[in-house]
């Protein structure tokens, strides 16, 4: 039913195999538990109906990526943390040839984030056990229960991507669903600029001061994340960064007490930690505040904007959680009110959703423009 292919050799055999197909369907079972960076254990692929089970452990796959990267089509379900490892891994950010079985499902209206188990289940009416998720893939030797998990991952995958792809055709919403997919690869790969970390972990509610603070926090734990491979939760959470530039502590006393901090990054870090609080640039350097979240729009304008997003769902059949996500919808009332650049929206709202859903609702919304800007300045 299939190979665990842990030499060279074996992998050339693969290789070969995929050089007489350009679509294949592929998992990942890795191990994050600890470190910043995935560990892959095995990757999994299906081409021409052949499963193997590749080693990452003991594989150079280098030749294995340059494939994926080719392709005509890679097959995943749920793929944000697969792609993540890829990128990691080859250093390249560019995978723009997926189809998410999950995605597509979406569109089909079994909701956002229906699992591999459930959609085999829906669609194919197969049962799989899901019961070795949790397991050690770094370990040697893998068991008989963790080598089948792997391969049942991707064993039924090109059926489940085929059928699916059949029936968004059906309902001409294949391309929507494959521009949704490379806009969904493109947008794992930006990494937010380090100076700018501080915006997800802060809000509207912080003060100048404690942007600054929050920056110098935010830069400092990437560093430290990065040099050491841990992940950042292990320095400072994002609840403890904000507890700690809200209580803003002046000795190591202090700084015991706010919020999850461990009593180690205190040993360790916590004069550099109280250095970056007090000691900040001139004032003039400090970033502004972060602009409120802009969620209510005048009542007829609101009105207006749900019809214009259900007569796209009637148009298209798209579901309407598909169709517009709430930060998205922000982000159009950021554009509004801010006038910034049309092409600083999100890459989904500049795709196939522009002409049908984007240009009807900024239009709409500079109708509404006064409104939203009082707002703005009401909860300022």
């Amino acid at each position: 039913m299939f190979q665990f292919i842990q030499d060279q050799a074996g992998l050339h055999q693969v290789l070969t195999e995929m050089d007489q197909s350009s679509i294949y369907a592929l998992d990942t079972e890795f191990i994050k538990v600890d470190t910043l960076w995935p560990k892959l254990g095995v990757f999994q692929i299906n081409v021409n109906g052949k499963v193997y089970l590749l080693d990452g452990t003991t594989l150079d796959l280098s030749e294995f990526f340059k494939r994926i990267f080719t392709a005509q089509q890679n097959i995943f379900h749920a793929c944000s943390e697969d792609i993540d490892l890829i990128y990691h891994y080859t250093q390249q950010k560019s995978l723009c040839n997926v189809f998410d079985t999950q995605v597509g499902m979406a569109f089909l209206g079994h909701g956002l984030q229906v699992s591999y188990q459930n959609a085999l289940k829906q669609v194919l009416e197969v049962d799989i056990e899901k019961d070795q998720t949790r397991s050690d893939w770094l370990a040697r030797p893998l068991s008989d229960k963790q080598l089948l998990y792997a391969a049942n991952d991707v064993h039924y995958l090109v059926k489940l991507g085929d059928q699916i792809q059949h029936d968004l055709q059906q309902k001409h919403l294949l391309d929507f669903v494959l521009q949704d997919c490379r806009f969904m690869t493109t947008e794992i790969g930006q990494e937010t600029p380090t100076a700018l970390l501080y915006q997800d972990v802060g809000n509207y509610r912080h003060s100048r001061r404690q942007l600054m603070q929050l920056q110098q926090l935010a830069v400092w734990r990437e560093q430290i994340a990065k040099a050491l491979n841990i992940p950042r939760s292990f320095i400072l959470k994002n609840s403890t960064m904000i507890d700690l530039v809200e209580k803003n502590p002046k000795n190591l006393f202090q700084l015991s007490n706010v919020k999850d901090i461990r009593s180690s990054v205190v040993r360790d870090h916590g004069k550099t930690i109280l250095d970056l609080l007090k000691f900040l640039p001139d004032q003039a350097e400090w970033p502004l505040r972060l602009a409120r979240p802009i969620r209510h729009s005048s009542r007829e304008i609101g009105e207006k904007i749900d019809a214009i997003i259900q007569q796209v769902v009637n148009e298209t059949t798209v579901p309407k959680e598909v169709l517009m996500r709430k930060k998205w919808l922000n982000a159009l009332y950021q554009h509004v009110v801010f006038h910034n650049d049309e092409q600083n929206l999100p890459e989904f709202l500049l795709g196939w959703r522009y002409d049908i859903l984007t240009k009807p609702l900024v239009a709409l919304l500079h109708q509404d423009e006064s409104y939203l800007s009082r707002q703005m300045k009401v909860l300022d």
